[in-house]
């Protein structure tokens, strides 16, 4: 696809949010390696947590604590297997080329192992978007998500937006294009959490995903209004209003 550019509109609540985003990580100004253990195990579990629970995960975060740190849990074997993936898949972040396809196949692998029969690769079948039974978006045909990902990473490697805007339109079109068998939500998260990571180390420990499941309605309902508006604009705004909201709550 030539000359390929996600749907969106800049406008003046996008440009403030960004300005306040910028002046919260001026105030945090947590130096590279710097960030207390503790704080970053605390959030790694509550970011897993939550974005499971979003797909219907029903284990609660003293379960999910439990199962990493190697304890035996009662709850579903497949609810378990999540938490575990999950775990495995943040825990390389840090190792991910937030450029590479390659890498972001590799940790779909890890997040969907023993889940479902395509891990690690790109769907084969339709799938669409659901909010409990409401179908919100239908996405593109299987034989189109090999080369609208390719072109969705090079709109990323050279957009001159401000990361914290194109890395809320990666997501958003991520999901539009709705890549795998499953796992999509997880993965789309955690890939965001990469894109922002490496403009920023902050990111790879804050619980956005926490935020995100307490709106879920509003996260859901974005992405609806974005595909209906054809404008990313909605969902990059609340994405943005969460991030600075996490940050507001993180410890000086």
């Amino acid at each position: 696809m030539k000359n390929y550019a996600p749907p969106f509109t800049m406008n003046e609540t996008i440009a403030k949010l960004v300005d306040s985003i910028e002046a919260e990580l001026d105030r945090v100004n947590i130096k590279p390696g710097k960030i207390n253990p503790k704080l970053r195990k605390e959030n790694r579990i509550k970011t897993i947590h939550s974005s499971l629970a979003i797909e219907a995960n029903t284990l609660s975060l003293e379960q999910v604590t439990s199962i990493i740190a190697g304890k035996r849990v009662l709850g579903n074997p497949n609810e378990i297997r999540e938490v575990k993936n999950a775990y495995d898949a943040y825990e390389l972040m840090l190792e991910m080329n937030p450029g590479s396809i390659d890498d972001l196949l590799r940790a779909h692998r890890l997040m969907m192992q023993g889940l479902i029969r395509e891990n690690g690769r790109f769907r084969s079948e339709g799938v669409g978007i659901f909010d409990g039974e409401r179908l919100i978006h239908m996405a593109p045909p299987a034989d189109l998500v090999a080369e609208e990902v390719s072109d969705l990473f090079k709109w990323y490697e050279d957009s001159d937006l401000h990361p914290l805007i194109k890395s809320s339109i990666f997501h958003y079109e991520f999901e539009f294009i709705h890549p795998f068998q499953d796992g999509n939500g997880r993965m789309g998260r955690l890939w965001h959490t990469v894109l922002l990571g490496a403009y920023n180390e902050v990111f790879y420990w804050l619980p956005v995903e926490e935020l995100i499941q307490s709106r879920q309605k509003d996260y859901y309902d974005a992405l609806a209004t974005s595909d209906k508006n054809v404008d990313a604009v909605y969902f990059v705004e609340l994405i943005l209003e969460l991030i600075l909201e996490a940050l507001k709550e993180l410890e000086k």
